[in-house]
């Protein structure tokens, strides 16, 4: 057993939210396919250096995509924090360097999340987490893109009286009112030119480290550190995936 397979605990979890096959060809294990989907994002490795012990990379590979395209991840990850009630959320965002071979996908009017910045060809993500450094909403963007419009996805579902705190590239109108409307409150530095001061809790805002932890425990997956998925739509199941295992070891050391 790899020490990046999924535990007993994990698997009883993510058992019940795949999709079920009553009928037809019985499927190739789910649970010996996923370690195998993790084993990769997490080594790094191409997916033809997939070990034997989790059988045809094909097989991994063709799960990955055709579970993400079937909207599977999404689900899981949807159902893994379905339990999730934050009072205080931070948002940030990271830039990760795109490897060459990620940035020979056939555009065909899609948005592919890369971007020309100083550090290269890089891609954006963006996150909303809880004081706990765990993610209920994620996002990309091009790398040289700002992060005050990119981040407004995330912020659609936010609860009443939620308290976010966000650095100052995020200390715009749009941004606070938005928060406003659904009766959240933001915690953000103001920049030095706003006339007006909103209130500020410096003691709430040194929370915010928890933010930039989540994204250092992201980049232990080294198909997170460096990019190598063509399509954003599977570079972002990746940065699912491995939330859902930050989630699901949360609920384990919590149990």
């Amino acid at each position: 057993m790899s020490r990046y397979d999924l535990t007993d605990s994990e698997w009883r979890v993510i058992s019940l939210l795949l999709p079920n096959m009553p009928r037809g060809v019985p499927r190739v294990d789910d649970r010996r396919v996923l370690n195998g989907i993790l084993w990769v994002l997490r080594s790094g490795a191409p997916w033809r250096d997939l070990p034997e012990r989790y059988g045809p990379r094909t097989t991994c590979y063709n799960r990955f995509v055709r579970w993400r395209r079937a909207g599977v991840w999404d689900r899981l990850m949807d159902a893994i924090i379905a339990a999730y009630d934050g009072d205080i959320q931070m948002i940030d965002s990271t830039s990760i360097r795109a490897h060459q071979q990620a940035a020979t996908a056939k555009r065909g009017g899609r948005d592919h999340c890369l971007g020309r910045s100083r550090g290269g060809l890089t891609t954006k993500i963006h996150g909303l987490v809880d004081r706990q450094g765990l993610p209920p909403r994620l996002s990309l963007s091009a790398g040289q893109a700002h992060d005050a419009p990119a981040v407004l996805t995330l912020l659609d579902r936010l609860d009443p009286r939620t308290i976010v705190l966000a650095d100052k590239a995020y200390d715009g109108d749009v941004i606070r009112d938005l928060m406003e409307a659904y009766g959240a409150v933001p915690n953000i530095p103001a920049k030095s030119n706003r006339k007006w001061k909103p209130c500020f809790s410096k003691s709430l805002y040194s929370e915010r480290n928890q933010v930039e932890r989540f994204f250092r425990k992201l980049k232990h997956f080294r198909r997170i550190a460096t990019r190598y998925q063509k399509l954003a739509d599977n570079f972002l199941v990746v940065v699912k995936l491995a939330s859902c295992r930050l989630w699901l070891r949360a609920y384990e050391s919590t149990a």
